[in-house]
C-alpha cells in the first residue's frame, strides 16, 4: 500500500512539516501507478506546469507488421495507431514514439511539451511532426499518398499505419526497423526522406505561471491562458461563496469564460485569514497534432496524430498571507535536465527556506527561483510540501525522459491485438543499470522497467521561514 510519513518540526519555528515521499512495497505497478497520478497539487500554493488532454489508452487499432533489426536478432513487431479515450469526452489517435518500452493496458496518459518527453533534445523531432502532417491519418486519401510515395499497388490502411509508425521509430528512437509488408516499407522509406523540419506545437489548453502567490486585498496573479479553443469556461474556487475569492480581470471584473491570452488574476477580500485557492479552466477543442502523450505510469510515450473534438482543462492556485513569506509553487517535468524543476516565487516579506534532499534553498522576499529536483529515469516520485501557511502542495509522477538501449535483450514492445488488448512484459529486468539506488541517491529506484519498485523513502522536503536560527 501507499503510505506517507509526516513529522512536526520543534516549536518555535513556523508551522512547518516534513513530509516523505510516498513508501511503495510490495505492490505491482498498475497498482502503484494508477494511485500517483500525474503531478499536481493536492491543496495549497502549488501546481504542476501542464494542462490539456487527459486519457485512457485502449489499445493498436490499426496496424500491420514490422520487423525491429537488433543485434540478438530480428523481432517481429506490430506498428501502427492506438487510440486513447479523453477524460470528459473525445478520442486521439496516436503513434509511439519509444519503441523500446512496453506499453501498459489502460494506462494514464496526460498531454505534454515535448521538453517532459523522451522527444527532449531529439534534434529530428520535427521531421516527425512533419511526417504526422503529411501522412495517415491527417491524409486520408490514400491512393494518393501512394502516388506520392510511388506505390503502384496502392496503400490499406494498414500499410499506412504500419509505414508511417516506422519512419517515426527511425526518428524517435534512431531504431533500425523495416515494416513487413512491401507497400508499408515503401511508404517508410518515402517519408523518411522526405521529411522536413515542423514547429513543435501549441499545447490545447495551459497557463502560464500556474501559481501565483501575494497578500489579501492585492490582485494576485496574473495567470495568462494559452489555447487554440476559441473559448474556455472559468470555474471559480469551490468555495467562493464563503471565502469571497473572485477570479476577475486586470480591472476587477469577474471572469467566467476566457480565450488564448486572457489574463485572470485572484481578488482576494483584504481582511481574508492566510488561505489559498484554485480556479479551473475548461474547454472543448481538437488538440494539435505532433503533441506528445506521457504516461502516468511506466508505459511507452506516445505522439498525437488525430483528434476529435476533446475535453481539456489547466488549473492554477493562489495563496497570500498578511505577513511573513508567501510562497506560491510549480512543477515541470524537464527531461533535458532530467529532473523536475520546482519553481518558488515568494511574494511576502521575509525569505522562504526549504531543503530539498541534501540542499537547503532560499528564495528572497519578492523573488522567483526555479530549483531542478535530479532524478533517475523511471523513477517514482510523490512528495508534499507545507508552506508557512500551513497549505500543501503535493506533486506526483514519474520520470521516463529516455527510450530504452537498442542493446536490450529480451525486447518486449507494444504487444496490443484488437479488438483486446493485451500486455506482454519481460521475464527478467533488462538493461537497467542506470536504475536502481543506493544511499547517496535516496530515490525509489526502478526494476523490471520500473514496474515493480522496492519499499523505501526515496525523497524528503522541508520548508521554513527564516527568523535567523
Amino acid at each position: 500500500m501507499l503510505s506517507s510519513i509526516t513529522v512536526p518540526f520543534a516549536r518555535g519555528r513556523a508551522a512547518v512539516r516534513l513530509t516523505a515521499l510516498t513508501l511503495a512495497s510490495g505492490l505491482a505497478a498498475a497498482g502503484i501507478l494508477a494511485g500517483a497520478g500525474q503531478a499536481t497539487a493536492a491543496t495549497g500554493a502549488g501546481a504542476q506546469a501542464q494542462g490539456g488532454a487527459t486519457a485512457t489508452i485502449g489499445g493498436l487499432k490499426v496496424y500491420g507488421a514490422a520487423v525491429l533489426h537488433e543485434e540478438s536478432g530480428d523481432q517481429e513487431i506490430p506498428a501502427g495507431l492506438f487510440e486513447m479515450s479523453v477524460d470528459g469526452g473525445g478520442t486521439l489517435q496516436t503513434y509511439c514514439v519509444d519503441v523500446y518500452n512496453p506499453t501498459q493496458k489502460d494506462a494514464k496518459y496526460h498531454e505534454s511539451a515535448w521538453s517532459g518527453s523522451s522527444l527532449a533534445g531529439n534534434k529530428q523531432a520535427g521531421r516527425i511532426g512533419w511526417i504526422l502532417q503529411n501522412s495517415y491519418p491527417q491524409v486520408n486519401d490514400l491512393a494518393s499518398l501512394a502516388k506520392k510515395a510511388g506505390i503502384r499497388s496502392g496503400l490499406t490502411e494498414q500499410d499506412a499505419a504500419a509505414g508511417t509508425q516506422v519512419a517515426i521509430w527511425r526518428y524517435s528512437d534512431g531504431a533500425d526497423v523495416d515494416a513487413v509488408d512491401p507497400q508499408a516499407r515503401q511508404l517508410a522509406d518515402y517519408l523518411e526522406k522526405a521529411a522536413r523540419g515542423a514547429a513543435e506545437p501549441p499545447a490545447s489548453l495551459t497557463v502560464d505561471t500556474p501559481a501565483v502567490s501575494g497578500k489579501p486585498g492585492d490582485l494576485l496573479g496574473p495567470v495568462t491562458v494559452r489555447t487554440d479553443a476559441g473559448t474556455v469556461s472559468v470555474a471559480p474556487p469551490p468555495d467562493a461563496a464563503i471565502s469571497g475569492v473572485r477570479v476577475v480581470d486586470a480591472d476587477g471584473e469577474a471572469v467566467t469564460s476566457a480565450r488564448d491570452g486572457s489574463r485572470l488574476y485572484f481578488q482576494v477580500p483584504a481582511g481574508a485569514a492566510d488561505g489559498s485557492a484554485q480556479v479551473t479552466l475548461q474547454a472543448s477543442t481538437t488538440v494539435p497534432v505532433g503533441r506528445a502523450f506521457v504516461s502516468e505510469g511506466r508505459s511507452q510515450t506516445q505522439i498525437l496524430a488525430g483528434s476529435s473534438e476533446s475535453t481539456v482543462s489547466a488549473s492554477a492556485v493562489a495563496s497570500w498571507a498578511k505577513a511573513g513569506a508567501v510562497p506560491a509553487l510549480s512543477a515541470a517535468r524537464d527531461c533535458l535536465k532530467s529532473g523536475l524543476d520546482i519553481t518558488a516565487a515568494n511574494k511576502g516579506d521575509q525569505p522562504y527556506t526549504f531543503t530539498l534532499l541534501t540542499a537547503e534553498y532560499t528564495v528572497g522576499a519578492g523573488e522567483t527561483r526555479t530549483f531542478t529536483v535530479p532524478l533517475q529515469e523511471d523513477q517514482l516520485y510523490d512528495f508534499t510540501l507545507t508552506t508557512p501557511q500551513g497549505t500543501a502542495p503535493r506533486f506526483t509522477g514519474i520520470l521516463d525522459c529516455a527510450t530504452q538501449s537498442r542493446t536490450t535483450s529480451n525486447l518486449t514492445t507494444q504487444t496490443f491485438s484488437d479488438p483486446t488488448p493485451a500486455t506482454v512484459l519481460p521475464t527478467t529486468p533488462t538493461n537497467l543499470a542506470e536504475t536502481g539506488t543506493d544511499s547517496a541517491t535516496p530515490l525509489i529506484a526502478g526494476t523490471a522497467i520500473g514496474l515493480v519498485l522496492i519499499g523505501g523513502t526515496a525523497l524528503v522536503l522541508t520548508a521554513r521561514k527564516n527568523q535567523g536560527e
